[in-house]
Protein backbone atom coordinates (compact mmCIF):
# COMPACT_ATOMS: atom_id res chain seq x y z
CA UNK A 1 0.00 0.00 0.00
CA UNK A 2 1.24 3.40 -1.09
CA UNK A 3 1.37 6.13 1.32
CA UNK A 4 0.86 9.81 -0.34
CA UNK A 5 3.80 12.00 0.39
CA UNK A 6 3.18 14.75 2.54
CA UNK A 7 5.11 17.33 0.70
CA UNK A 8 2.32 16.92 -2.18
CA UNK A 9 -1.06 18.74 -1.88
CA UNK A 10 -4.11 16.37 -2.00
CA UNK A 11 -5.98 15.86 -5.20
CA UNK A 12 -9.11 18.10 -3.21
CA UNK A 13 -7.00 20.97 -1.79
CA UNK A 14 -5.48 21.45 -5.24
CA UNK A 15 -6.60 24.30 -7.20
CA UNK A 16 -8.15 23.42 -10.56
CA UNK A 17 -5.98 24.31 -13.54
CA UNK A 18 -8.37 25.10 -16.63
CA UNK A 19 -6.02 24.49 -19.99
CA UNK A 20 -7.66 26.22 -22.53
CA UNK A 21 -8.95 24.18 -25.65
CA UNK A 22 -6.44 23.67 -28.50
CA UNK A 23 -6.66 26.47 -31.09
CA UNK A 24 -8.38 28.72 -28.58
CA UNK A 25 -6.85 31.39 -26.40
CA UNK A 26 -7.40 31.87 -22.57
CA UNK A 27 -10.75 34.05 -21.69
CA UNK A 28 -8.96 36.45 -20.03
CA UNK A 29 -5.89 37.06 -22.53
CA UNK A 30 -6.39 40.65 -23.95
CA UNK A 31 -6.85 40.91 -27.59
CA UNK A 32 -4.13 41.07 -30.32
CA UNK A 33 -3.37 45.02 -30.66
CA UNK A 34 -0.39 44.50 -33.62
CA UNK A 35 -0.55 46.54 -36.46
CA UNK A 36 -1.58 45.12 -39.84
CA UNK A 37 -0.65 46.96 -42.72
CA UNK A 38 -3.07 46.78 -45.45
CA UNK A 39 -1.05 48.67 -48.10
CA UNK A 40 2.39 50.83 -48.30
CA UNK A 41 3.55 52.45 -51.38
CA UNK A 42 2.87 55.11 -53.55
CA UNK A 43 0.67 56.81 -56.18
CA UNK A 44 1.10 54.26 -59.34
CA UNK A 45 3.10 56.20 -62.54
CA UNK A 46 0.40 55.48 -64.78
CA UNK A 47 -1.84 57.28 -63.13
CA UNK A 48 -0.14 60.87 -62.89
CA UNK A 49 0.10 60.84 -66.32
CA UNK A 50 -3.18 61.64 -67.40
CA UNK A 51 -2.53 64.70 -64.45
CA UNK A 52 0.77 64.96 -65.61
CA UNK A 53 -0.61 65.63 -69.29
CA UNK A 54 0.45 69.28 -69.36
CA UNK A 55 4.13 68.67 -68.25
CA UNK A 56 4.09 66.18 -71.46
CA UNK A 57 3.07 68.29 -73.71
CA UNK A 58 5.29 71.34 -72.35
CA UNK A 59 8.53 69.50 -72.95
CA UNK A 60 7.54 68.50 -76.23
CA UNK A 61 7.28 71.92 -77.18
CA UNK A 62 10.33 72.78 -75.44
CA UNK A 63 11.89 69.71 -77.52
CA UNK A 64 10.38 70.79 -80.84
CA UNK A 65 11.54 74.54 -80.41
CA UNK A 66 15.10 73.47 -80.01
CA UNK A 67 15.19 71.33 -82.91
CA UNK A 68 13.26 73.91 -85.39
CA UNK A 69 16.19 75.54 -83.99
CA UNK A 70 18.74 73.19 -85.08
CA UNK A 71 16.83 72.62 -88.35
CA UNK A 72 16.53 76.18 -89.65
CA UNK A 73 19.65 77.68 -88.22
CA UNK A 74 17.96 80.41 -85.54
CA UNK A 75 20.59 82.56 -84.65
CA UNK A 76 19.33 84.82 -81.81
CA UNK A 77 20.15 81.83 -79.37
CA UNK A 78 23.97 80.50 -79.07
CA UNK A 79 23.55 76.92 -79.71
CA UNK A 80 24.44 75.55 -76.18
CA UNK A 81 20.85 77.86 -75.25
CA UNK A 82 19.08 75.28 -77.86
CA UNK A 83 20.70 72.61 -76.01
CA UNK A 84 19.81 73.35 -72.67
CA UNK A 85 15.80 73.83 -73.64
CA UNK A 86 15.75 70.67 -75.15
CA UNK A 87 18.00 69.21 -72.03
CA UNK A 88 14.45 71.18 -70.07
CA UNK A 89 12.55 69.78 -72.31
CA UNK A 90 13.26 66.69 -71.53
CA UNK A 91 13.21 67.18 -67.91
CA UNK A 92 9.35 67.98 -67.78
CA UNK A 93 8.71 64.72 -68.76
CA UNK A 94 9.89 63.21 -65.86
CA UNK A 95 7.89 65.64 -63.11
CA UNK A 96 4.93 63.24 -62.93
CA UNK A 97 7.11 59.98 -61.80
CA UNK A 98 8.80 62.47 -59.58
CA UNK A 99 5.49 63.67 -57.96
CA UNK A 100 4.35 60.24 -57.54
CA UNK A 101 7.20 59.37 -55.65
CA UNK A 102 7.26 62.12 -53.48
CA UNK A 103 4.00 60.84 -52.02
CA UNK A 104 3.47 57.51 -50.13
CA UNK A 105 0.73 56.11 -48.27
CA UNK A 106 0.65 53.66 -45.23
CA UNK A 107 -2.73 52.48 -44.49
CA UNK A 108 -3.00 49.83 -41.74
CA UNK A 109 -5.54 48.38 -39.42
CA UNK A 110 -5.23 51.96 -37.33
CA UNK A 111 -4.61 54.67 -39.02
CA UNK A 112 -3.22 55.91 -42.40
CA UNK A 113 0.11 57.67 -42.75
CA UNK A 114 0.90 60.59 -45.49
CA UNK A 115 4.06 60.98 -46.52
CA UNK A 116 5.23 63.65 -48.97
CA UNK A 117 8.03 65.70 -49.76
CA UNK A 118 11.29 65.41 -52.31
CA UNK A 119 14.47 66.48 -50.28
CA UNK A 120 12.04 67.55 -46.58
CA UNK A 121 9.64 64.89 -45.77
CA UNK A 122 6.18 65.60 -43.71
CA UNK A 123 4.15 62.39 -42.51
CA UNK A 124 0.45 62.93 -41.13
CA UNK A 125 -1.23 60.10 -39.56
CA UNK A 126 -5.15 59.96 -39.67
CA UNK A 127 -6.75 57.52 -36.89
CA UNK A 128 -8.94 55.57 -38.13
CA UNK A 129 -12.00 56.17 -35.66
CA UNK A 130 -11.74 59.91 -36.79
CA UNK A 131 -12.59 58.88 -40.20
CA UNK A 132 -16.45 60.17 -41.28
CA UNK A 133 -16.99 59.10 -44.47
CA UNK A 134 -14.96 56.86 -47.34
CA UNK A 135 -15.39 56.76 -51.12
CA UNK A 136 -14.33 54.96 -53.42
CA UNK A 137 -13.80 56.70 -57.71
CA UNK A 138 -12.47 54.72 -60.55
CA UNK A 139 -12.84 56.35 -63.94
CA UNK A 140 -12.94 53.68 -66.88
CA UNK A 141 -9.05 54.70 -67.96
CA UNK A 142 -8.46 53.63 -64.00
CA UNK A 143 -10.34 50.55 -64.41
CA UNK A 144 -8.22 49.29 -67.44
CA UNK A 145 -4.94 50.64 -65.97
CA UNK A 146 -6.24 49.09 -62.53
CA UNK A 147 -6.47 51.64 -60.86
CA UNK A 148 -8.34 54.22 -58.46
CA UNK A 149 -8.88 57.05 -55.85
CA UNK A 150 -9.96 56.34 -52.37
CA UNK A 151 -11.11 59.92 -50.73
CA UNK A 152 -11.24 59.80 -46.72
CA UNK A 153 -13.05 62.56 -45.35
CA UNK A 154 -12.83 63.05 -41.55
CA UNK A 155 -13.21 65.36 -38.26
CA UNK A 156 -9.51 65.46 -38.02
CA UNK A 157 -8.42 68.85 -37.78
CA UNK A 158 -4.80 68.20 -39.40
CA UNK A 159 -5.93 65.78 -42.18
CA UNK A 160 -9.87 66.78 -42.97
CA UNK A 161 -9.45 65.60 -46.50
CA UNK A 162 -7.00 62.80 -48.30
CA UNK A 163 -7.50 61.47 -51.43
CA UNK A 164 -5.20 58.69 -52.50
CA UNK A 165 -4.58 58.84 -55.93
CA UNK A 166 -3.75 55.72 -58.29
CA UNK A 167 -3.43 53.26 -55.96
CA UNK A 168 -3.87 49.77 -57.20
CA UNK A 169 -6.26 47.43 -56.73
CA UNK A 170 -8.04 50.09 -55.41
CA UNK A 171 -11.53 48.01 -54.44
CA UNK A 172 -10.29 45.41 -52.34
CA UNK A 173 -8.52 48.02 -49.94
CA UNK A 174 -11.52 50.24 -49.97
CA UNK A 175 -13.53 47.43 -48.77
CA UNK A 176 -10.48 46.17 -46.12
CA UNK A 177 -10.66 49.90 -45.16
CA UNK A 178 -14.42 50.70 -44.95
CA UNK A 179 -15.05 47.36 -42.94
CA UNK A 180 -11.93 48.12 -40.26
CA UNK A 181 -12.94 51.87 -39.80
CA UNK A 182 -16.47 50.26 -38.48
CA UNK A 183 -15.02 47.91 -36.31
CA UNK A 184 -12.57 50.37 -35.09
CA UNK A 185 -15.54 52.77 -34.26
CA UNK A 186 -17.40 50.09 -32.69
CA UNK A 187 -14.21 49.44 -30.32
CA UNK A 188 -13.64 52.66 -29.02
CA UNK A 189 -18.01 53.56 -28.48
CA UNK A 190 -17.90 55.82 -31.55
CA UNK A 191 -21.23 55.92 -32.83
CA UNK A 192 -22.25 58.03 -35.49
CA UNK A 193 -26.30 59.92 -34.95
CA UNK A 194 -27.64 60.30 -37.73
CA UNK A 195 -29.59 63.69 -37.56
CA UNK A 196 -33.66 63.01 -37.78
Amino acid sequence: MTHPDPNQPSPASASPAIAPAAGQTAPHRPPDDAEEVYYEGSPLVRGALGRGMMWLLAGLALMGVAAAAAVRHWRFLPWWAWLIVAIVGLLLWFVPIIQSKTIRYRVSNYRIDFERGFLSKDIDSLELWHVEDIRFHQSLIDRVLDIGDITVISHDETMPLLVMRAVPHPRPLYEQLKQRIIAVKRSRGVIKMDPG
